[in-house]
């Protein structure tokens, strides 16, 4: 089942949207989750800990965790899956598109295992 970690550069609002569209998912904004404890850290600190939890990381980010996950392949570390958005189809301050978008992924992927699964988001309406 899909449980969602949203990075920093999400805004809070999209797992308010989520919340309200599927009241069973399990969705965090990394700014609220923890306190944000894990606010400002890097990328390692927060994909370790949202496999140990069981999340499944949702970001922009394109540049870095990319190469960190083929570092983690290359030691046999599991993850819980990480869905990239990709910036030229949803913008980041497209809250409702990304709401949307993320509503549809998670109607459609609902039994899907998401262990070490890689997926790139984009808007398809």
């Amino acid at each position: 089942m899909l449980k969602l970690l949203l990075d920093e550069h999400i805004s809070s609002r999209v797992a308010m949207g989520l919340r309200r569209r599927h009241r069973n998912l399990e969705i965090y904004s990394l700014a609220q989750w923890e306190s944000g404890r894990l606010l400002g850290q890097n990328d390692v600190a927060c994909l370790r800990e949202a496999a140990e939890r069981g999340l499944t990381l949702v970001t922009y980010d394109r540049r870095t965790i990319p190469i960190l996950l083929k570092s983690w392949a290359e030691e046999a570390r599991v993850h819980g899956g990480v869905i990239f958005v990709v910036e030229k189809t949803i913008s980041p301050a497209d809250i409702g598109g990304l709401v949307w978008a993320l509503s549809r992924l998670v109607t459609e992927t609902s039994k899907w295992t998401w262990t070490n699964r890689i997926y790139f988001l984009r808007h398809r309406r």
